[in-house]
Order: structure tokens, then sequence, then C-alpha cells
């Protein structure tokens, strides 16, 4: 069982799908740095992909800082470091660009976006905002 949820969607390649599911998870509260991940075995046998896409997730989270490996022992939600302005910024740019362009494809306000934006905010961090993983998972104990 996966500590993250995941639905695969065809039309869109599951490596982009996990590892955005793994991100959402991290970001959002969900896994907390220190947590453990994954193998990349167990992604594969879970999800039903093939064992090298399951490393390239594994691959791609390291590379972003999402996960660290520990040489032995697995690997494991990583302590963000906290970006720049400048540095989040640029982060953000590609995708707010796309948001943009596909809320002008639907017709959509300015207002609109903003209200979404807002809405799934407040979706993501509401869940968690009572109590910490680590906190909900000592209490589960």
């Amino acid at each position: 069982m996966l500590p993250f949820e995941v639905v695969l969607s065809p039309g869109t390649s599951p490596y982009r799908q996990i590892v955005y599911a793994a991100t959402r998870a991290v970001v959002s509260g969900e896994l907390a740095p220190g947590f453990p991940f994954p193998s990349v075995r167990e992604l594969s046998q879970a999800l039903k992909i093939n064992p090298n896409t399951a490393h390239k997730v594994v691959s791609e989270l390291v590379r972003a800082g999402i996960l660290e490996v520990r040489p032995g022992i697995g690997s494991f939600v990583a302590t963000m470091r906290r970006a720049s302005s400048e540095e989040r910024r640029l982060l953000l740019s590609d995708a707010v660009e796309h948001l943009v362009v596909e809320a002008k494809r639907l017709d959509l306000e300015e207002e609109d976006v903003l209200n979404a934006v807002s809405a799934c905010w407040a979706e993501l961090f509401a869940e968690h905002a009572s109590a910490s993983p680590r906190e909900v998972n000592a209490d589960a104990d």
C-alpha cells in the first residue's frame, strides 16, 4: 500500500502522474520530512508499472530535492530547503503560464482563476492544518 494516492489516468504519462501525486502529498503535508518512501519495487508492484518507470519516478523526486536516499536504508521524504523568492517565482512561472493559457482557452476571467486557485489552496491545506502527519501517525500507534 502506498502512503499517497495515485489514480493513473489514460492519456497522460504514468511517470508524470506519479511524480505529481508524490509531490502533492509532500507539499500538502500528507508525507512529512523523514517519512519512508516506497522502494522502486513497491512502487512498481503497487501501481502495476514497469520497474524502470518506478526508478525514473524516484530519481526525479531525488533530483527535485523531494526525496533523499540513505544508502542501505531506503528513500525518505527530504526536509525541503527554503528557496529564495526569485527561485520560487522561476519554478512556478511555467505552471502559471500553462494555467493562464488554459484559463483563456476556456474563456475564464482572471477573478475566476484566482477564486479557483484560492479554493484549491484551501482544500489542499485545510485537511492537514489541525495536525502534522507525524502527530497523526503517532496517534495511530
